[in-house]
């Protein structure tokens, strides 16, 4: 069979005239020339649908175009407007080729059919001038689902055979028997009829309504769940090893986490008008521990005392005592902590605690550490320093003796022994227990020191100050302390060569300085008003002791009485501008 018959068997059947070969020839190449068309097309695009040369369509646009003339190249694109998702697309590109393939291909059957039987009634004498002309084709509406029937494509197959051109009357009956009545693109309706490529183009000509799941309910937690250490550079660029920022720190009423309630789904809808049901979220419960409440909107866990936060795997809770089991060092770093605080071991040196309720200590305040209780601080053992020891307590201290170190304590102080030690206290110092003995140091107290025996044989210096205002003194001088080491480092900072990093710490140690001259001001003003209410009681001061040893210094604000004889059984007070010892 020649290659003019192939073509006549492919477009008319295996029984057409040779004589159609030119025809066939022509069709080929316009089908040919679509293809191409097509496919380049579709390069350029991942939502087109590619045509073989052997499709349906391209054979059905090569029969249109005989009769019609001119007519653009199909288009088949599913997304024009590029909203659709991508893997949407990829999705369904498979099945609408499936289906393309399957109408296009029953459409020129139908062509095919029709065309051979008018053929066969020509032959038998059936189409004479009386006979009546067989029925066209009309344009045929085509619709493709997606899986999900949340998007609907048509494509409309042009008239055969004298046929009915599209009309909006015909594509919306057609649409309607489909059954798409929901997400209808009505203004693509309407102008289909009269569009230039009404045919072999794919439209996207209804979308459905997606369904959302509600969210499920959700914590924001405002602090960890997992104690992370975390060590923190200085602007020196040094790390401080022992600040490990174990404790979180809460204060009452403050939120712990907070709870994100669930949404109510969606519900969707399909093309076709059917309802897609939605799930809604499911809800979480706060994890309430001890020491913890639920908010009045119940939206939020809080804390009902201050204290440590920490998550059990289960709830968070609130620790209103801080338990140390062992020293406090490197496993535990520096601790800061808004409830009370047991350590059963020791403060070792060169680490920093400090609470805004009691501190227990069990073992030893070692040199060089800084401890600070907004209650009552407690040391079983006592207080070893170097002189660079600092405790402050802003009730009373109880500690079995201190040894080189600065202790402050806005009410009473308690001890068996101060041995060169720097006390203020607003309050009594009672050294009656044990060796009930004061040695070396200066001990200053605004009502009254008691002790067993007070001074030193070998006529040691020891200072006895009474009356007066202690802590409000001891906090001037430890800001001007400040001052005078920030001027020190000003000064070095000054000297080096100038560098980003020089001129990055100069301003952060000016800006220091300038916030300890403000507060060191204040302190002044507020020691100055002190000290006018309190002149009267400058004089209620007194010193009670078994044995004061000769070498002792008594100091009533400017007056000074120092002891040139051991005296037994005495009491130190001001009477009449003067210190009288008794």
């Amino acid at each position: 069979m020649s290659i003019k018959e192939k073509l006549v068997a492919i477009l008319f059947g295996p029984k057409a005239e040779t004589g159609d070969a030119e025809e066939a020839l022509r069709q080929e190449g316009a089908q040919t020339e679509a293809a191409e068309e097509s496919m380049s097309f579709a390069a350029e695009d991942p939502a087109v649908i590619k045509l073989p040369a052997e499709h349906p369509m391209l054979q059905l646009h090569a029969l249109r175009r005989q009769t019609a003339g001119s007519l653009p190249a199909p288009r088949l694109c599913m997304d024009e407007d590029g909203v659709l998702p991508e893997e949407l697309v990829r999705r369904e590109k498979v099945r609408l080729q499936t289906g393309l393939k399957s109408v296009c291909a029953a459409r020129l059957k139908s062509i095919r059919g029709s065309a051979s039987r008018h053929a066969r009634r020509e032959k038998a004498g059936e189409g004479s001038a009386g006979a009546s002309e067989p029925p066209g084709l009309d344009a045929m509406p085509c619709f493709f689902l997606s899986s999900d029937k949340l998007y609907a494509w048509a494509l409309v197959l042009p008239p055969a055979e004298g046929g009915q051109e599209l009309t909006r009357e015909m594509f919306s009956l057609a649409m309607k028997k489909q059954g798409i009545t929901y997400g209808v693109d009505d203004r693509l309706v309407n102008r289909l009829a009269h569009d230039e490529r009404r045919y072999f183009t794919l439209f996207l000509i209804a979308r459905g309504k997606p369904a959302f799941d509600g969210k499920n309910g959700n914590i924001v937690d405002y602090f960890p769940r997992v104690v992370e250490r975390v060590l923190e550079v200085d602007e020196y660029d040094q790390v401080d090893y022992t600040a490990l920022n174990l404790i979180h720190n809460v204060k009452e009423g403050q939120e712990i986490c907070r709870l994100i309630r669930p949404t109510e789904g969606e519900p969707g809808r399909t093309v076709l008008g059917q309802e897609i049901p939605a799930k809604s979220g499911k809800p979480v419960a706060l994890p309430k521990g001890r020491n913890t409440e639920i908010s009045e909107d119940g939206d939020a866990l809080i804390a009902q005392s201050a204290g440590h936060v920490e998550f059990t795997g289960r709830s968070f809770r609130v620790q209103p005592v801080l338990d140390i089991d062992g020293n406090v060092d490197l496993t535990t770093g520096n601790i800061k902590f808004l409830g009370d605080i047991r350590i059963k071991g020791d403060v070792l040196a060169g680490f920093t605690v400090r609470a805004m309720g009691n501190i227990w200590v069990g073992g030893v305040i070692e040199a060089g550490s800084t401890v600070e209780a907004g209650g009552d601080l407690t040391v079983v053992k006592g207080i070893l320093g170097d002189g660079t020891t600092t405790v402050r307590a802003h009730r009373c201290v109880f500690s079995k003796y201190i040894e080189n170190a600065t202790v402050f304590a806005q009410e009473n102080l308690q001890t068996d022994a101060i041995i060169n030690g720097g006390v203020y206290c607003d309050g009594e110092v009672l050294v009656r227990s044990g060796r009930g003995i004061i040695m070396g140091g200066r001990i200053w107290a605004a009502k009254k020191i008691s002790a067993v025996t007070v001074g030193s044989k070998s006529e040691r210096r020891t200072t006895v100050v009474l009356g007066g205002l202690p802590c409000a003194n001891f906090e001037r001088e430890l800001v001007r302390r400040e001052l005078k080491d920030l001027e020190t480092t000003r000064e070095k900072l000054e000297c080096q060569p100038d560098n980003p990093a020089k001129d990055s710490l100069l301003a952060k140690v000016r800006m220091k300085l300038s916030t300890a001259e403000l507060r060191l001001q204040q302190l002044d003003e507020d020691l100055c008003d002190l000290e006018k209410q309190n002149s009267t009681k400058k004089a209620e001061g007194r010193l009670e002791c078994g044995t004061a040893r000769a070498g002792t210094e008594i100091r009533f604000g400017e007056e000074i009485l120092i002891l040139r004889q051991e005296e037994h059984q005495c009491v130190a007070k001001m009477v009449c501008g003067e210190i009288i010892l008794t």
